[in-house]
């Protein structure tokens, strides 16, 4: 079992309350989109009535849209059934500081309808089933995400008024591990490591990345909830960070034509003392049998698990040959250019997933990775062989091209009915279907500039 120490207990957020240390407390939850949504309470008053007894919310938080515009076909929220409440009840094990927030406390909170039962297509309440299916078993997931983001020196207004054309990155070449392009940007980039230290996240390194701009910082892999968890807050903590030191900074899959931001999700398994139960150094490529079959979860439901891991119309502009994002349902021993990478070695053995980009939410794709796993194992699949040289050339599967097709994928397989419940089922594709029609309706520029004298 993962070790959950809270970075901030209770009492000692009753201590810096007393010390007129922390005046503010937020209870949020991550909804659809990977957006902390919640409220801000004075500190006295949430210890008093929030910290036992949980607050309300909206129910339509997990039944709108990016633009929090209220769409038709949720189940579990509409007119009709008169956008009532679900109750958020903190999970004190994520209660942490939030320095950039100064006199500031973070609580993530679970979602529940009154009668105490979780709200099943909430993304935290996704992972939540995924891990009691593993520790049906005896095992615990770990896993550790890898965000990349493009920093512009602009600020979100200025980028909102001028609509998001004529950019200033921070970086005007190929920063790819560059000492001195990270240099230019250190500033911001320390500020946001060591207020996610102080925020209880185990910062590792930061490096920067190839398009203009593009940075990514490393934390520590921890229990998957614990990952999704600080995956949450660091989403939304660095843009506000960037907000305030007059920058913007965004984890959009794909913002120009150029190598867009991925997540890659690094996932191991572990048994009940602690030991790794997918690494065999006498296994072919140091798997165990039991990884193996993992692996081959992983492959037969990618292409139905896509939706979770691509979630917008964006996603998929990143799947492009030659772009270290993948094409190909293909796996291969430390090998970039295919959809599953095996890497580490002993303790450290995992796989890699490089689908997803930095649009996704966390808490859906590694219930996805999880699900796709115990697939494998219950169904005893037999892993096909490696692709050791250029998966973009060969002869694999090709990942989903778009929502549309990922939508389809999600809707007619079992595999997620089986593992998710028809409820969850329907509720992210009914999301797809909201997001294909608002893009399906949209003029772009690309079409005025395309068409507007010559067509």
């Amino acid at each position: 079992m993962a070790d959950r120490t809270p970075p901030l207990t209770v009492d000692e957020l009753r201590a810096l309350v007393g010390a007129g240390e922390i005046d503010t407390v937020v209870l949020a939850f991550t909804d659809m989109q990977g957006r902390l949504q919640g409220k801000r309470f004075a500190a006295r008053f949430f210890l008093d009535e929030v910290l036992d007894h949980g607050t309300e919310g909206c129910n339509y938080l997990l039944a709108v849209d990016a633009d929090m515009n209220t769409v038709d076909g949720y189940a579990m929220s509409s007119w009709e059934r008169g956008y009532g409440d679900f109750a958020m009840h903190g999970d004190t094990a994520t209660l942490r500081r939030t320095p950039w927030n100064p006199g500031t406390a973070l609580l993530t909170a679970d979602l529940a309808w009154h009668d105490g039962t979780p709200v099943a297509a909430s993304p935290r309440q996704v992972l939540r089933r995924q891990l009691d299916r593993l520790a049906e078993h005896g095992w615990t997931a770990y896993a550790g995400t890898e965000l990349e983001f493009m920093v512009f020196n602009d600020s979100y207004e200025d980028a909102w008024s001028r609509g998001y054309r004529e950019m200033n990155p921070a970086n005007l070449y190929n920063v790819d591990y560059s000492v001195l392009g990270t240099g230019r940007v250190e500033p911001l980039l320390r500020r946001i490591r060591n207020d996610m230290g102080a925020a209880g996240m185990v910062v590792e390194s930061a490096k920067g990345e190839c398009n203009l701009g593009q940075h990514e910082i490393a934390f520590r892999y921890a229990d998957a909830l614990t990952t999704c968890d600080q995956h949450s807050v660091y989403k939304t903590g660095a843009k506000e960070i960037a907000a305030q030191e007059g920058r913007a900074l965004t984890f959009m899959a794909k913002y120009d034509e150029r190598e867009g931001n991925s997540c890659h999700i690094h996932l191991s398994l572990r048994d009940a003392f602690g030991q790794p139960v997918l690494a065999d150094e006498q296994g072919p490529y140091g798997m165990s049998k039991l990884m193996r079959h993992f692996l081959a979860g992983q492959l037969a439901t990618l292409r139905e698990f896509t939706l979770l891991y691509a979630p917008n119309i964006n996603s998929y502009k990143r799947f492009r040959p030659g772009s270290f994002a993948p094409t190909a349902v293909a796996w291969g021993p430390d090998n970039r250019t295919c959809s599953l990478r095996v890497i580490g070695h002993g303790a450290s053995h995992r796989l890699e997933n490089r689908l997803p980009g930095g649009d996704v939410n966390p808490y859906l794709a590694v219930a996805a990775m999880i699900a796709g796993g115990l697939h494998g194992i219950e169904q005893e699949l037999e892993l096909p062989e490696a692709c050791t040289g250029n998966a973009y050339n060969g002869d694999a599967e090709h990942v989903p091209a778009t929502l549309r097709e990922a939508s389809e994928l999600w809707a007619d397989g079992g595999v997620a009915r089986t593992a998710f419940g028809a409820e969850v089922v329907e509720h992210y594709l009914n999301m797809a279907r909201v997001e294909q029609e608002a893009y399906d309706t949209a003029v772009t520029d690309w079409e005025r500039y395309r068409s507007f004298e010559r067509m």
